[in-house]
């Protein structure tokens, strides 16, 4: 039986206010609901290892989550950092620490790590996915057009690959370009499988 089909029997309630993560979802053909907007301090320890903080935010927000699951609901989450330089990126504060960003990532290799939970009633999982992505170096003026005329302040390193800046910016990627989007589908399809 196919994904879509098995899903008719369940709930699946995406706990994200990102557009793209949406579209990723209905894309792949899997029906879901939104569930309304709730608050998540997304907080972390600086000693946590980098590649760990993702998947640990997206448990932090299906704990977060305020609403009982019923018997037939799966609850989804995810959260999407940059990891640059040492550094973890999210969301910009404002347009100055967007350029600062990207100017960070220009002419370097990053990596863009998705963590994802899934949980029902009785049980949970969590998992996350890792791409790498090459900047071929950027001029300050690139930088700035993309920042004044896209929307980089919700997205972890201040871009958005389906945009103007990965078509003219991005030399390679190593690993899921969905990922890089916001939902590696790929693998959360298969684990969506295995899970219900």
């Amino acid at each position: 039986m196919l994904l879509h089909e098995k899903l008719k029997d369940w709930n699946l309630i995406l706990a994200s206010q990102s557009p793209r993560r949406r579209q990723l979802l209905q894309d792949a053909g899997l029906s879901f609901q939104l569930a309304p907007r709730f608050e998540c301090e997304e907080t972390y320890a600086e000693s946590m290892p980098k590649e760990q903080v993702a998947e640990y935010l997206s448990r932090l927000k299906s704990e977060a989550y305020p609403h009982m699951l019923g018997e037939r609901d799966v609850l989804l989450t995810a959260d999407t950092v940059v990891v640059a330089s040492g550094r973890v990126l999210g969301k910009p504060a404002d347009r100055e620490d967007a350029i600062e960003m990207i100017a960070l990532l220009s002419g370097h290799e990053h990596q863009v790590i998705t963590g994802v939970t899934l949980r029902k009633k009785q049980s949970v999982v969590s998992f996350s996915a890792l791409s790498k992505v090459r900047f071929r170096g950027l001029r300050a003026e690139e930088i700035e057009y993309y920042v004044d005329t896209y929307s980089p302040m919700d997205k972890a390193g201040a871009y958005g690959i389906q945009e103007w800046i990965g078509y003219v910016g991005i030399e390679s990627i190593e690993g899921s370009f969905y990922n890089v989007m916001g939902l590696p589908v790929q693998r959360l399809y298969c684990e969506l499988e295995r899970f219900l």
